[in-house]
């Protein structure tokens, strides 16, 4: 189902998130910001893994729940963030995610309010786990050119 520039798919399993993730990969660019949202298990991390296997990261792409940033090379880079302890003493721009910005894609868990303002534009991605376990991921293109690459993301 597409709404503007928003594009919702679901997915019954772990594997069918990171495929979606996999499939993501094949429209980003350097530059891009992915913005994911949802609560604790919903999967943010599982669809992130399958962007890193689209993006041909190296490695295994893990949470950076403790060490807050994790970069993950490869043809096109995934620099990968969680916010989730941002705040207080440690703040955003202390992690000096701009540098990495434009030659990578950079994706924040929790990053909600805290990121947009990298970037002219991003892709928000809404991660919700329903009562019966099935995902339904919601991507919304935020500014840039994310209403055109998002048709094509829904056609493939």
């Amino acid at each position: 189902m597409t709404t503007g520039s928003s594009v919702r798919v679901e997915a019954a399993r772990v594997d069918d998130t990171k495929a979606i993730g996999e499939r993501l990969a094949k429209i980003l660019r350097p530059g891009d910001l992915i913005v994911l949202i949802g609560p604790l298990g919903a999967g943010k991390t599982a669809f992130t893994q399958g962007l890193g296997a689209g993006l041909g990261v190296r490695g295994n792409v893990t949470s950076p729940t403790f060490v807050i940033s994790r970069v993950h090379r490869g043809p096109l880079p995934l620099v990968h963030v969680d916010a989730y302890r941002l705040g207080g003493t440690l703040e955003v721009d202390d992690l000096d995610l701009d540098a990495d910005v434009a030659d990578s894609v950079t994706v924040v868990e929790w990053g909600e309010g805290l990121v947009e303002q990298l970037t002219d534009g991003h892709l928000e991605v809404r991660i919700e786990r329903r009562p019966d376990d099935v995902r339904e991921l919601t991507f919304t293109g935020v500014g840039a050119d994310w209403s055109r690459r998002l048709e094509g993301f829904r056609a493939g």
